[in-house]
């Protein structure tokens, strides 16, 4: 285990996962000027395999930058993008209500995959890896997707719903990584950031 890291996320789950391990760590968040949801911005004709690789990649080139401008002691810094997939589409955040009852509505009853790209780096080394999972949600009736909207927990998840709340009752099956697609896959994490770095 390092003595500590830096973790590029807003994410309370990933945070408590990173505590979970038992790894510390400090949080190296953006500044209000930086344009953070630009970069989770999709490319036409992208897989979402690619799509979340690519994202994590430029936030940790992001976070490195902000590392260097605030002139922070050296560790490695840790980010992570998860996505939902339902086939070929990328459903990521929701924009409000009715873009999220319109994810639900597509999800129930069906398979899809969640990607969790994790990667972590200081100046002289990058290290990545991919989390793959599949859920499979039972059917979902009306009532019980507008119940769940009234909960509030779709907000800010990708694919609307959180495993790790009151979404895991409609889940039937689940093969993969829990940890992964509750945002941070715990093992992968683990390995990535094992010891000895480049010039730490």
């Amino acid at each position: 285990m390092l003595p500590s890291i830096y973790l590029a996320s807003q994410s309370p789950r990933r945070q408590a996962l990173l505590g979970q391990m038992g790894q510390p760590f400090e949080l190296l968040l953006p500044d209000p000027s930086e344009d953070v949801e630009s970069l989770e911005a999709t490319q036409a004709g992208e897989s979402p395999r690619d799509y979340v690789q690519r994202v994590t990649a430029l936030k940790l080139a992001s976070a490195l930058n902000r590392w260097r401008l605030r002139g922070l002691p050296l560790a490695p810094i840790l980010c992570a993008d998860t996505t939902v997939a339902l086939g070929d589409a990328i459903l990521g955040k929701p924009q409000d209500r009715p873009h999220a009852r319109d994810m639900l509505s597509a999800l129930s009853g069906k398979t899809h995959v969640v990607f969790t790209a994790i990667a972590a780096g200081t100046p002289n080394e990058t290290r990545h890896a991919l989390s793959v999972s599949q859920v499979r949600f039972a059917a979902w009736g009306p009532s019980e997707i507008e119940a769940y909207l009234d909960s509030g927990e779709w907000d800010g998840k990708a694919g609307a719903y959180a495993i790790q709340g009151c979404a895991a009752s409609h889940i039937a099956h689940i093969e993969g990584s829990y940890s992964g697609i509750m945002g941070l896959p715990v093992h992968e994490t683990a390995e990535l950031l094992k010891p000895p770095w480049k010039g730490l």
